[in-house]
């Protein structure tokens, strides 16, 4: 893989932004705390889709089979009939990963109880790795800021680049080498 190309996808799921009646905050949000986080150069791939699953599928395809390591969604995790992320997530993914969606809820309950309706997951797609986050920026944060430590090692696991992060905002956990 070439590291001078790390491709990380950017989703931001939601009708009325799709449709341009909502300004797309959530990605741009994500966008912000990446750059933020990461000292290694790399290129988004943005999109802003409508809450429709097989769409949902084909663009995490998409964004996998042309090299994305790291794919971030926002939006469509709550329990509305919209709401089909998740599903489309684990559809197209061979490994679920539980604990990053468990450790969000974790940290999201304690600003809102109505966290627990969240059901953000995460999981691996050949050498992506797929994270679901809620929609709302402030949210995207704090998810980030919690699960991100692990997201640098995952994704080595799996084959991918080697992210490096900005240790003064980030530290990137990675078990030492016996």
């Amino acid at each position: 893989m070439d590291l001078n190309n790390i491709q990380i996808g950017i989703i931001n799921i939601s009708d009325r932004a799709s449709q341009g009646i909502y300004e797309d905050l959530p990605g741009k949000a994500i966008l912000s705390t990446l750059n933020q986080y990461l000292d290694s150069a790399f290129e988004p791939v943005y999109r802003v889709i409508p809450d429709e699953q097989d769409l949902i599928e084909k663009t995490l395809i998409e964004m996998s089979e042309m090299g994305c390591c790291l794919i971030v969604t926002s939006g469509g995790t709550g329990p509305s009939p919209r709401d089909v992320t998740p599903e489309a997530t684990e559809a197209v993914c061979q490994k679920i990963l539980p604990g990053f969606g468990e450790l969000m809820r974790q940290v999201s309950l304690k600003y809102v109880p109505t966290a627990i309706l969240s059901r953000q997951t995460a999981g691996i797609r050949d050498k992506s790795l797929i994270i679901n986050l809620p929609g709302k920026p402030k949210s995207i944060r704090e998810c980030l800021d919690a699960v991100f430590p692990a997201v640098p090692y995952c994704i080595d696991l799996i084959g991918g680049p080697y992210l490096k992060t900005d240790e003064n905002v980030i530290k990137a956990f990675r078990p030492k080498s016996t």
